[in-house]
């Protein structure tokens, strides 16, 4: 049976090591597209929104619907790789926890 003392070592490297792996995540970009890459929805790791992009051939004044169900597909695709990227790159100390 491990001691308190290594447990809490390798609890204390555990969480370092986590510490790490969020500020990578929230250095790293993701890019959301929607159909055809019409509109693009940048967003750091931390899902902070960094920037929207609209082509020319998505805006249309008398259909802002489109634009509309556009933008959030976008915003969904890069909130989703970003939700993928913190459950692949923080679910991995899950399992090293001492206790």
């Amino acid at each position: 049976m491990m001691n308190m003392q290594n447990m809490m070592k390798q609890a204390q490297k555990l969480q370092k090591q986590m510490e790490k792996a969020q500020a990578d995540l929230a250095a790293t970009t993701f890019t959301g597209k929607s159909a055809q890459d019409l509109v693009t929805a940048n967003f750091t790791g931390d899902k902070k929104l960094v920037s929207i992009n609209f082509k020319e051939a998505v805006v249309d004044p008398d259909d802002l619907e489109t634009l509309e169900d556009m933008t959030a597909q976008a915003i969904n695709d890069a909130l989703s790789q970003i939700d993928d990227a913190t459950k692949k790159s923080l679910g991995a100390f899950a399992g090293k926890l001492p206790f």
